[in-house]
């Protein structure tokens, strides 16, 4: 009779925590992207929501929460209660950058939060002004480094991707390069297309209409595949660079202390939706390649990552402005 109370017991625990699980979500989810509305993240997820949704009997509404480089609406989702019905998505430098260039975080990018799933990733493309005699990137590192200081790298803003992809190349080949931040990409491109700087790190949306109009070209692009805009051009890997695989990716994220199971339903059905064909033509025509780690692999990536660029903020000796 004991027995059969504990088995009793054990299948009433089961259907409750399935029940548990069947039952979220039971309303809408907030998205929080801690950037101004039409920014890069919220399209991505634009395109992602409306595969997601139907699977998930519930729509997310998207809050773009911009300010302090996205440490605004980083915090808000760290304090937000853990219990599913507010997540952030948000890039590289918010979950493996700020915490090494800013002092006093109000969140910890590591521990504050429980990652999903990476669910995108931008391969920036190393990319020259077509008065650079390089024609690689071999070519490109000789040239910079007999001519200390010659040559400028522009990026989109202090400690954003395009100046650590940029300062990690500088690093590699004795600090010979100059970086110039601006306030975007838009300034970025006139200063390479003008000339006041000589090299960038951006990516292919950025770069791709002036590479066709002979304006600009690319040496390689930063990742583990070549890409089918560009099918001639090699990867860093195949350029003899492969400490450069570096990309500009997307995590989407709980607070701290979610539940797993809503931690797990959520990534399962995010990376289905990932492999939906029109998701991934999307993407691509946007640069990015879909991602969909599981949980667990998300959070080594990012705390890799995180790792990664430590080394090269404390290297460069890299503040903020």
């Amino acid at each position: 009779m004991h027995i059969r109370r504990i088995a009793a017991a054990l299948v009433i625990a089961g259907v409750s925590c399935l029940a548990l699980a069947q039952e979220y979500p039971t309303k809408p989810m907030r998205l929080v992207v801690p950037y101004s509305a039409g920014s890069v993240g919220e399209v991505l997820f634009r395109i992602l929501a409306p595969v997601v949704e139907p699977r998930l009997g519930q729509r997310f509404v998207v809050d773009a929460r911009p300010g302090a480089d996205g440490n605004i609406g980083m915090t808000e989702v760290a304090r937000a209660p853990n219990d599913g019905y507010t997540l952030v998505f948000a890039p590289t430098a918010n979950f493996a950058v700020v915490a090494h260039l800013y002092k006093n975080l109000a969140f910890d990018p590591v521990n504050s939060f429980d990652p999903v799933t990476m669910v995108a990733e931008n391969w920036p493309l190393c990319t020259v002004g077509a008065s650079v005699p390089a024609r690689s990137m071999k070519e490109l590192a000789e040239l910079v480094r007999a001519n200390p200081g010659k040559y400028n790298y522009g990026s989109q803003g202090t400690g954003s991707p395009t100046h650590l992809i940029g300062a990690a190349f500088s690093q590699l080949n004795g600090n010979a390069m100059v970086h110039i931040p601006y306030k975007g990409t838009p300034p970025m491109m006139q200063a390479i297309l003008s000339g006041d700087i000589q090299v960038t790190f951006a990516s292919m949306t950025a770069v791709l209409a002036q590479l066709k109009a002979g304006k600009l070209r690319a040496l390689a692009v930063m990742g583990r595949e070549r890409q089918a805009e560009l099918p001639d051009l090699p990867t860093t890997v195949e350029a003899g660079f492969p400490q450069l695989v570096m990309s500009n990716w997307w995590v989407l994220a709980a607070p701290h202390g979610t539940p797993l199971r809503i931690v797990d339903r959520l990534n399962a059905e995010v990376r289905t939706a990932l492999a939906d064909p029109d998701v991934k033509r999307r993407y691509a025509e946007l640069g990015h390649v879909p991602g969909g780690l599981s949980p667990a692999d998300t959070a080594t990536f990012i705390k890799s990552e995180s790792a990664r660029y430590k080394n090269i903020v404390e290297a460069g000796q890299i503040k903020l402005e």
